[in-house]
């Protein structure tokens, strides 16, 4: 999950850098960075679910929020592509 995350968040950085500068790559960088989430978001829903409760808890409390905040910090960047 740790790898899937660090893929993610590498993603949206790269998607931030390439909407800040309005590049040619910026569209294709914010799609992969959403499917990087979606990726993150299955794995995070199976862990949690497909394991014992007291693990899918301790996963729920430590990636849970780190999990929310890059798909808000996603969200957000989604704009850029009404705006394209």
């Amino acid at each position: 999950m740790q790898e899937l995350y660090a893929s993610a968040k590498d993603e949206f950085e790269i998607a931030v850098e390439e909407t800040e500068k309005k590049s040619i790559y910026a569209q294709a960088d914010r799609q992969a960075a959403r499917e990087e989430l979606v990726k993150l978001k299955e794995a995070f829903a199976a862990a949690v679910e497909k394991s014992d409760p007291a693990v899918g808890s301790e996963v729920q409390r430590r990636v849970g929020q780190r999990v929310r905040e890059l798909e808000s910090a996603v969200t957000e960047l989604n704009k850029a592509d009404l705006e394209d």
